[in-house]
């Protein structure tokens, strides 16, 4: 039985993606009740469940497309946690690996800022899924909460993509926290932490044919003996 569940577990692991091109298609709302489900498991500091998760279904998500691709144009992004200050050494060698898989498989040439930047907008069209959740913490529970956050993201993901569902996780989302507000009705006591985009994936989009690798464990790994 341990085995199963392991191999089960690893095989969701490996088969997890970023999507970045879904078709249009909805998910059946039992579906998503169970992810959610699931996912409400996830473990946190002293059970504060911090999470709440917002959702939009069609059509309402091409609203929020049109919406934010708009809002965007007219409002300096402004993220309730600050950003990375810097990528250095391995961090910048492993983000522009990943930036660069995406370019050659979406066909984005070195130095073409249009093309570059249709991609980059990708990511506030929430890749043509037709599902959108934006996650958002309790303000008083500071970076803790946060983390409980990021703990429920990773159990969605990994619920989603055992009912078949791919989803990709979004930081981008989180530049521009006063207009989800003023979509979802959230006040400032909820900080948003990112967003999902999730669907059935366009298996054949060429955004979606490149895998990105991970560190070996002599690098993340240390032991006292």
């Amino acid at each position: 039985m341990s085995n199963s569940r392991a191999n089960a577990l690893a095989a969701l692991l490996d088969e997890r993606y970023s999507c970045r091109a879904y078709r249009p298609d909805p998910v059946p709302g039992d579906t998503i009740e169970r992810i959610l489900a699931q996912a409400q498991r996830t473990a946190s500091w002293c059970n504060s469940q911090p999470w709440q998760v917002h959702l939009a279904n069609p059509p309402a998500t091409d609203r929020l497309r049109e919406r934010l691709l708009a809002h965007l144009q007219e409002h300096e992004s402004a993220p309730d946690f600050a950003f990375p200050r810097e990528y250095r050494g391995a961090y910048q060698e492993r983000r522009r690996e990943c930036g660069l898989q995406l370019y050659q498989a979406t066909g984005v040439g070195r130095g073409d800022k249009e093309a570059a930047d249709r991609q980059r907008l990708e990511n506030f069209r929430f890749f043509g899924a037709p599902h959108v959740a934006i996650v958002t913490t309790e303000e008083a529970l500071g970076v803790y909460g946060a983390i409980d956050c990021g703990a429920y993201v990773q159990n969605f993901l990994l619920a989603a993509r055992a009912h078949g569902v791919a989803c990709i996780a979004q930081a981008a989302l989180a530049l521009y926290p006063r207009f989800w507000r003023e979509q979802f009705g959230f006040g400032p006591e909820r900080k948003v932490v990112c967003g999902i985009s999730f669907g059935h994936e366009d298996a054949s989009h060429p955004a979606n044919q490149f895998r990105t690798s991970r560190a070996p464990l002599a690098q993340v790994a240390q032991w006292l003996e």
